[in-house]
């Protein structure tokens, strides 16, 4: 049997990077592929999944919160890659997990874990629950060697545990943190009206 793959990482992960390696490995082989992202995320534009290497490649399918999948829409495929799988709905998650089993097509999902507060996605929670295997891309910490496995949230400079769990951006909004410095940086959350910065140790 097909299997569901969760391969998880903070941001800066290359987890786009390596979603597009991947595409380009099975369709280097004339192997059939499908592309697929929340239509949510749109910092690249609506349909573009790209990575900060600066390649790039157009999904072949939009999901939305009422998104359902037929099984029949994906019989011939080769494999199926998510990009952002922490946005998808809990039932998306659930239609990808019968596809590995008919048609019987291997889903490989990328995406975060847990949001800015530490807290997991809908979508990544129910990966977790529902993939054979789970797989972390690892990256270190933005201020020391070790790896990274929070997601820090800026506005203005500093850090902040306020906010919607959805809040799309980049390098100036997000930095991929160890436990120490997540730590240490939303203990002085509170501070962010008087401009209070991560001094990293």
């Amino acid at each position: 049997m097909a299997k569901l793959y969760f391969r998880y990482g903070t941001m800066d992960s290359a987890k786009s990077l390596n979603l597009l390696a991947v595409a380009h490995n099975y369709r280097k082989q004339g192997k059939r592929v499908m592309l697929m992202k929340p239509r949510l995320d749109v910092r690249f534009g609506t349909a573009k999944i790209a990575s900060r290497a600066g390649l790039e490649a157009d999904a072949d399918l939009m999901i939305d919160e009422d998104t359902t999948l037929d099984p029949r829409d994906f019989a011939g495929l080769d494999c199926v890659l998510v990009d952002e799988a922490q946005f998808l709905p809990p039932q998306v998650i659930e239609d990808l997990r019968r596809i590995t089993v008919d048609p019987g097509v291997p889903v490989i999902c990328y995406g975060l874990r847990t949001d800015f507060r530490t807290r997991l996605f809908p979508g990544a929670q129910r990966l977790m629950e529902l993939a054979d295997r789970i797989e972390e891309v690892k990256v270190t910490c933005q201020y020391c060697a070790k790896k990274a496995i929070c997601n820090l949230r800026f506005v203005n400079g500093t850090p902040t545990v306020r906010g919607p769990q959805i809040q799309l951006g980049a390098d100036e909004s997000y930095a991929p943190v160890c436990w120490a410095h997540y730590d240490e940086a939303t203990k002085h959350a509170s501070a962010e009206a008087s401009g209070a910065v991560l001094r990293p140790s």
